[in-house]
């Protein structure tokens, strides 16, 4: 596990990079107003996720986005 600053830099460049500055104004703001637990919203997103397309979806995230 990585130290919190660490962390919190590399997710806010990755909001960035994928929403923009607005849209991750707006994410940011929104999962503070707004009671959040993730780990119900990652058993409900998954729950019908079948295992092996997963896999397959990831091994192809993957491909598509290298760790630079």
């Amino acid at each position: 596990m990585g130290d919190t600053a660490v962390i919190m830099e590399k997710g806010a460049n990755a909001l960035l990079k994928t929403l923009g500055v607005l849209d991750t104004e707006q994410f940011i703001s929104t999962l503070l107003k707004e009671p959040f637990d993730y780990t119900e919203w990652a058993r409900e997103y998954f729950s019908n996720y079948d295992p092996d397309q997963f896999l397959k979806d990831a091994v192809e995230f993957d491909k598509n986005n290298p760790v630079k």
